[in-house]
């Protein structure tokens, strides 16, 4: 089920399991996983996009090793909040992956994610746009779900 909240989700997801976090590009798709604990978000893998049913087993595959409960999508908003572009195909991607499996999924504003792992990675690790570029997915995809871990961690 696609939540409505994010305070949904410790309701709608297995405690104990761990959280995925995705971020959903035309290319490739981000992957990054949370301690069952629901604390830290680690980056985990990026998917090379080709058809959605292959995406769709790579991406149930890593949940299947990874035991996870739920997950965190990248919502891509406008910088003003308002839906953007890519909302329309972010949902479908949502809806379509339900069709194969029942899990909660939250949506997460994804605002800056790639472009502030980017200055990361250039300005802190010095890394070259080559190796960065193998990187930058799942560490976006960390980013987004770390932002999602920090906000569940301060729920009442």
């Amino acid at each position: 089920m696609i939540l409505d909240a994010l305070a949904d989700l410790p309701a709608a997801a297995p405690r104990g399991r761990s959280l995925m976090g995705l971020d959903l590009g035309t290319r490739t798709i981000g992957l990054a996983v949370s301690d069952p604990d629901w604390r830290i978000a680690s980056p985990l893998d990026t998917i090379r996009r080709r058809r959605l049913a292959a995406d769709l087993d790579a991406l149930l595959a890593a949940m299947d090793s990874r035991q996870v409960g739920g997950l965190v999508l990248g919502w891509p908003v406008e910088m003003d909040g308002r839906p953007g572009k890519r909302c329309q195909a972010t949902r479908q991607f949502a809806r379509d992956l339900l069709t194969h499996r029942e899990v909660p999924i939250a949506l997460w504003d994804e605002r800056l994610s790639t472009a502030a792992v980017e200055r990361v990675m250039i300005a802190d690790m010095d890394l070259s746009r080559r190796r960065r570029a193998g990187k930058v997915d799942q560490s976006a995809a960390a980013w987004i779900l770390q932002g999602a871990l920090d906000a569940l961690g301060r729920l009442p």
